[in-house]
């Protein structure tokens, strides 16, 4: 199952707003236009067979809301795979991690640099404990500040993973947005599962190389952070820069539908 394991995808009512915001921050013009649509014409494109939709409550209000999209959306579209979002201000979360996983939803996303709180927050390390085996985790990794500052680093994803060693988590970006010589350090190497979004524009080959060959090959999941990027492009140009094979980028794309139907 050729798989985009890091995506994003918007109502269209807010779909505009969101796309600035993006640019705002990372200073990324996107791509697409931020919508289920066009994200799935562009997976076909690419000859994908499921795409997985992320989102994260910025606040406990946002909390059953988001969910209930993800929800509807993999009801609705047969490509899609969408993760929940979880929140450590929300009150009640064992009864959302509960409603979640009756209605079909297995993985959940935090960025803990958008949410306001820390990936070393004991509340979280609650939240983990919580939805022990039944959930994949999507973290984000990285960010601007340095990583003793950063809300999420390398370091403080090591140390969560190695507390809950049986729950799959992966570190988005190679290990760590910006952070990439703190995840060979910390995260390359190790049973961690990583993806390959929004990297490629800003390393070296010499470090997506070392990047690349220093981590488990199973474990290294493709993603195109649609909207920020299109997963065709992505899908090329990783290809092209490690100089992938034909046989090396399927078995790349179809890692992440191994460990979503694991």
């Amino acid at each position: 199952m050729r798989c985009d394991i890091h995506t994003h995808a918007f109502h269209p009512k807010i779909a505009s707003k969101v796309l600035a915001q993006l640019n705002e921050h990372y200073g990324i013009k996107p791509v697409g236009q931020g919508t289920v649509e066009d994200l799935l014409a562009r997976a076909k494109a690419a000859n994908l067979d499921t795409v997985v939709i992320h989102s994260a409550a910025t606040d406990a209000a946002q909390v059953v809301p988001a969910n209930n999209f993800a929800i509807e959306l993999q009801k609705t579209y047969d490509m899609v795979r969408a993760f929940g979002t979880v929140h450590p201000d929300y009150p009640d979360m064992p009864a959302e991690l509960d409603r979640l996983a009756a209605r079909g939803i297995t993985g959940l996303k935090v960025h803990c640099d958008f949410q306001g709180f820390r990936m070393d927050d004991p509340r979280l390390y609650d939240i983990v404990e919580m939805a022990a085996n039944r959930f994949v985790f999507m973290f984000h990794v990285g960010d601007a500040l340095p990583p003793a500052e950063n809300p999420s680093c390398p370091l403080k994803f090591a140390r969560l993973r190695a507390t809950f060693p049986d729950t799959p988590m992966i570190a988005a970006h190679f290990g760590g947005y910006r952070h990439w010589e703190h995840a060979l350090l910390h995260l390359i190497g190790s049973p961690a599962y990583i993806d390959t979004s929004s990297t490629l524009d800003f390393v070296s080959d010499d470090l997506l190389h070392e990047l690349y060959s220093r981590h488990p090959r199973e474990r290294i999941l493709f993603g195109s952070d649609y909207p920020l990027y299109d997963p065709a492009t992505e899908a090329e140009k990783l290809a092209r820069r490690l100089h992938l094979a034909d046989s090396e980028l399927d078995s790349l794309l179809d890692n992440a539908g191994r460990l979503l139907t694991h």
